[in-house]
């Protein structure tokens, strides 16, 4: 009965995010047809499939995302909308990074071509092919900076990476992210 309410009271406001228009910075260009923006700039180009309820316009090197109804401006996929194409102009500008740290006794990264070789403390080494968009460098053994202009792609890399061996309470040992807190749980006392 709650979440009725809410939905009833909340639906007809529209989204604060949306609205705002995204400023295209100087050597990009976007192009709108056929339900496709594709983006390019300096570090590459993307291509976002755009829900045919919005439209995208182009002016003055501002970019709107707007519903084709009114009814529309309360869905909230006019806000994530906006938000990706926002990502995805800032990633063929300026990129996006993500650092991996690896903490435990033998833990070792290394980039060999398009693998990744891990060593996590398992009776077997784990290797892990490179997605083509994705750039991983490891400038330490247990350092591992992965690089990309898709931000989605970046992120599910990096959660991949880290799923191969999640840092455990008790010591810290594992692969986490650079500026992760580890909740440290104290172990047993005789």
């Amino acid at each position: 009965m709650l979440a009725v309410k809410y939905c009833v009271r909340y639906s007809n406001y529209m989204s604060k995010i949306a609205k705002n228009s995204i400023k295209i910075p100087q050597d990009t260009t976007c192009a709108f047809e056929n339900n496709i923006l594709s983006i390019k700039g300096k570090l590459g180009s993307l291509s976002l499939s755009i829900n045919e309820i919005f439209t995208v316009t182009n002016d003055n090197n501002e970019i709107a995302i707007l519903p084709i109804n009114e009814k529309d401006k309360a869905n909230p996929l006019w806000g994530t909308t906006r938000a990706h194409i926002a990502n995805s102009i800032k990633g063929v500008n300026t990129g996006f990074s993500k650092t991996l740290e690896l903490s435990g006794t033998g833990y070792k990264a290394a980039v060999s071509g398009s693998k990744l070789n891990l060593q996590l403390g398992y009776s077997h080494d784990i290797d892990y092919e490179i997605p083509k968009e994705v750039k991983i460098e490891s400038p330490k053994q247990n350092k591992i900076i992965i690089t990309s202009i898709n931000k989605e792609l970046l992120g599910a890399v990096a959660a991949k990476i880290r799923s191969f061996r999640k840092p455990e309470p008790f010591k810290g040992k594992g692969i986490k992210y650079e500026n992760e807190f580890i909740f440290r749980k104290e172990g047993k006392k005789k």
